[in-house]
């Protein structure tokens, strides 16, 4: 028998104080929580907030003796230290061979990919489910679309063809970890043309390329006419800078799941930049030239300098937890019908939002899900309506709307 329920790895970093205490607010009694990470000290202040006589548990990411005794010590262990590629390749091995559940706040393609390469027929074995991308990146993403998809399933209206993200509102800071894992995968793809091809592809996270369909180009940075999207939706819509991650987590799961959400499923995201259609167009372009050169200036040392002196640093947070995010899905089916889905919650998307999606998932595990089958999963596929019902419960709204406007076409 393991010691712990859930032992939160990083709980002593900004993020992860926040998961820790959600889950002493929101866990049930009994439940068994640990709190790890590599300075002790550190990890007993966070104690002492939060008032709880959790364990303390110290181990450092690159001590691959300490991470399997990690591992070995609880059910499910949570981690919030990035960038993943650099610190958290040991833990998530250690949880596959070890068949303990685990869940991270990943958004790094690369990452995700060698995980999937070097544990999914690992934790099939041990019955481990390793489950990546649970905050911000990539829960609404991939909790919308499988909502959306359940609601035309329901209806017998087809499958899902084009859909689409479209974040309408959103107000939150981009947290430091998210920075460094962005640098830390530029330095990857600069020095590796291979990689660089594998964070490039559509389906670079899918469980067999070879049996995706070809639906041809799906642009991450693309601009489009909303009303392209969904006949409600006016204005140009500018590219979402997560996209290049949450679609791959949402076409892994349409595969996983035997193409539930349909062979021509299409997926894209975007943000929207008002209905004005002599003024989005100019904001989306220059949202679009704003991302290429962000990355073009992390990728030049000189100007890399200077970039890094403005943005955050791992580990920090705001200075107030004032935020909100409203992420809009439009999704038309194989009979010419239109849903909508909505993923929406008060909270800062980077900070407390994912600190919710997090605690949530952990919970989902622990209390609500039997050991089923292993393997590398994704919200969806590990956690689906279990988490939108928690979440919901925990104040997301998660809704969905049949539509019976057509636009005459079929898929």
């Amino acid at each position: 028998m393991t010691e712990h329920d859930i032992v939160v790895y990083g709980a002593s970093g900004f993020v992860g104080a926040l998961v820790a205490r959600h889950l002493a607010e929101h866990s049930p009694d009994g439940l068994r929580i640990a709190l790890a990470g590599r300075s002790e000290s550190k990890l007993d202040a966070v104690k002492r907030r939060l008032g709880v006589e959790w364990p303390i548990l110290v181990a450092d990411a690159g001590d691959a003796d300490a991470v399997a005794r990690l591992a070995r010590a609880t059910r499910i262990l949570v981690t919030t230290v990035g960038p993943y590629a650099k610190y958290g390749k040991p833990l998530v091995d250690a949880c596959a061979r070890a068949g303990t559940d685990y869940l991270d706040l990943t958004g790094e393609v690369l990452f995700a990919r060698q995980s999937i390469d070097d544990n999914h027929e690992v934790a099939r074995g041990t019955g481990a489910r390793i489950v990546h991308s649970c905050g911000f990146d990539s829960i609404p993403s991939d909790l919308g679309v499988h909502v959306l998809s359940e609601a035309v399933r329901r209806d017998g209206a087809g499958e899902l063809t084009d859909t689409a993200m479209v974040v309408t509102s959103l107000r939150g800071g981009v947290s430091g970890g998210t920075i460094d894992s962005l640098r830390h995968q530029l330095d990857t793809v600069k020095r590796d043309p291979a990689k660089r091809r594998v964070a490039a592809g559509p389906y670079s996270l899918s469980p067999d390329r070879a049996a995706e369909p070809d639906l041809g180009r799906q642009s991450d940075i693309a601009t489009v006419r909303g009303e392209r999207v969904h006949p409600s939706l006016r204005g140009t819509l500018a590219p979402f800078f997560m996209a290049s991650y949450n679609t791959r987590v949402v076409r892994r799961s349409n595969a996983l799941r035997g193409y539930a959400y349909g062979r021509e499923f299409r997926y894209r995201e975007f943000m929207s930049v008002g209905a004005s259609p002599l003024v989005s167009p100019v904001v989306a372009n220059g949202v679009k030239l704003g991302f290429g050169a962000l990355v073009a200036g992390l990728m030049l040392p000189p100007t890399r300098y200077v970039i890094d002196r403005v943005l955050p640093k791992p580990g920090e947070g705001p200075s107030s937890d004032k935020g909100h995010f409203t992420c809009d899905l439009f999704g038309r089916t194989s009979t010419g019908a239109h849903y909508t889905a909505r993923f929406r919650d008060d909270h800062d998307p980077g900070y407390s939002g994912t600190a919710i999606m997090l605690g949530e998932s952990a919970l989902a595990l622990a209390v609500d899900l039997p050991k089923g089958e292993g393997g590398v999963l994704t919200p969806a596929t590990a956690l689906g309506d279990t988490l939108v019902e928690r979440l919901r419960a925990a104040g997301v709204e998660i809704s969905t709307r049949g539509s019976s406007v057509s636009d005459g076409r079929r898929g």
